[in-house]
């Protein structure tokens, strides 16, 4: 009987074993590829989501979608090839009915992008444990009680969205977390923000950001670069209740509510255009406020009168009161009240609150200050044109023409040959940037202007420049 060699049958088992795993390796080629895949209904856009790979771009064609059930996320894209679900053209699929994109976890690095939505509201959440999710050029108009957009994980960004027309109660934007962790590293930017009607009650804020049980956790999350406009809603605009946050280069103008810093510690506030507001109110401790404007508004800035002492036990929900609070470089134009501590019975006040190198120009009193005011540190600022200087110490001030005019952008700046000019002092390095993001270099000029040819970064926002259409 005839023998196959040894040697022939072992290289026919290598050659078969190679086809094999060249087979795999091809089918797990093929299946890694990115797709480009239409569908034309929702249960289509959710078998697609669901059995999405990285670099997956999902395109609804346009038309008007009636939603029952929640449209759910939980692929993992890569930062390279992120998942991509996204409208046909911006704005032209809308999504109605009762439900909307549930973002759940593990779900990482998805884009989704150019959709309207207009079903109900509390229907839109990236909840914990997503991340790196971004929301771009879609419109939120969603219907009845309850919330736009639920944000609870971290690594987010929301950018160049409109939230517009709210009727009822609830908030555009309300940021939670895990736990006492509020969701960190949030990107909030080049958003409209346009009408919401005045509701009766508390949480009807535009955007909440955290809880009072969030409040001594840092969120490290910055929200720049958007447009408010004539919403009311309750007395809080933004209602900060976290630490950590940077809120820079916003316009808010025409807004019956204010922005407020109500709990939490180490906020940044600067570059903002406050234009027929209430302005800012500061609660907390070692915040810095710097670079803002604020014109024509009924309060420009108001430190908090403290109703508690956190650090020494007081609960979270207390007006903790301000401690460390540096209030400089600021410009305050014809304001009805400028700087102020309003009444609180019993009232802690505010604790050595530095106001440095501001401009007040026009409007009322220069300061009004009711309670405690302890250890407060008053220097160089510029007096113009007030009604009185109310109770801001004689020797913090100079009174004088700062030589404001309104230039193209239709806001004061210095005018050259201004005393404002290289006039600042103290050290105050953390103020390295002015009200149009030009980067201060000392002396710094007094004021939230910077005279300088450094290119222009921020300005007062227009809707152009902000929402889905944004250039």
């Amino acid at each position: 009987m005839k023998r196959t060699p040894i040697k022939s049958s072992l290289k026919s088992q290598f050659q078969k074993g190679r086809t094999c795993m060249l087979l795999l390796l091809v089918s797990a080629m093929s299946s890694a590829v990115a797709a480009d895949i239409k569908v034309n209904s929702l249960p289509a856009l959710q078998s697609a989501i669901s059995n999405a790979n990285a670099g997956d771009v999902i395109t609804l064609a346009d038309g008007v979608y009636t939603s029952t059930e929640a449209i759910t996320i939980d692929r993992q894209g890569t930062a390279a090839k992120p998942i991509t679900i996204q409208a046909q053209s911006i704005l032209g699929a809308e999504i109605s009915g009762t439900q909307g994109f549930i973002v759940n976890s593990p779900a990482k690095h998805i884009i989704i992008k150019g959709f309207k939505f207009t079903h109900a509201s509390s229907s839109a959440a990236l909840n914990a444990g997503s991340s790196f999710i971004r929301l771009t050029q879609n419109l939120y108009q969603t219907t009845g009680n309850g919330d736009y957009l639920l944000i609870n994980g971290s690594d987010q960004e929301v950018d160049h969205c409109t939230f517009q027309n709210k009727n009822s109660l609830g908030k555009f934007i309300i940021v939670r977390g895990t736990g006492s962790q509020i969701a960190e590293r949030l990107h909030i930017h080049h958003n409209y923000f346009y009408k919401q009607a005045q509701q009766t009650g508390n949480g009807n804020e535009t955007i909440q950001f955290g809880l009072s049980g969030f409040s001594l956790s840092n969120t490290n999350s910055i929200v720049e670069y958007n447009l408010f406009e004539e919403c009311a809603g309750e007395n809080e605009l933004l209602s900060v209740k976290a630490s950590q946050l940077t809120v820079r280069y916003n316009t808010i103008r025409n807004c019956p509510a204010q922005f407020t810093l109500r709990h939490g510690n180490r906020c940044e506030v600067y570059g903002n255009y406050f234009l027929n507001t209430p302005g800012l109110r500061i609660f907390g401790d070692d915040h810095k406020i710097y670079g803002n404007y604020f014109e024509a508004c009924s309060v420009a800035i108001n430190m908090g009168n403290g109703g508690a002492e956190v650090a020494d036990g007081a609960p979270l929900t207390s007006h903790d009161r301000p401690d460390r609070n540096f209030v400089v470089y600021n410009t305050l134009v014809n304001n009805i009240t400028n700087y102020v501590q309003g009444n609180r019975k019993n009232g802690l006040g505010s604790v050595a609150t530095t106001f440095a190198n501001n401009i007040i120009q026009g409007g009322g009193p220069a300061a009004s200050i009711t309670g405690p005011y302890t250890n407060g540190v008053w220097s160089n600022n510029i007096i113009y044109q007030t009604n009185g200087i109310g109770d801001m110490p004689a020797s913090s001030f100079n009174e004088t023409n700062p030589q404001l005019v309104r230039d193209a952008s239709g806001t004061f700046h210095l005018k050259k040959g201004s005393a404002a000019i290289d006039a600042g002092t103290g050290s105050f390095v953390f103020a390295v940037s002015d009200m149009d993001g030009q980067p201060r270099k000392g002396p710094f000029d007094i004021g939230a202007d910077e005279v300088s040819n450094a290119t222009i970064k921020a300005q007062l926002l227009a809707p152009s420049m902000v929402g889905p259409d944004a250039k």
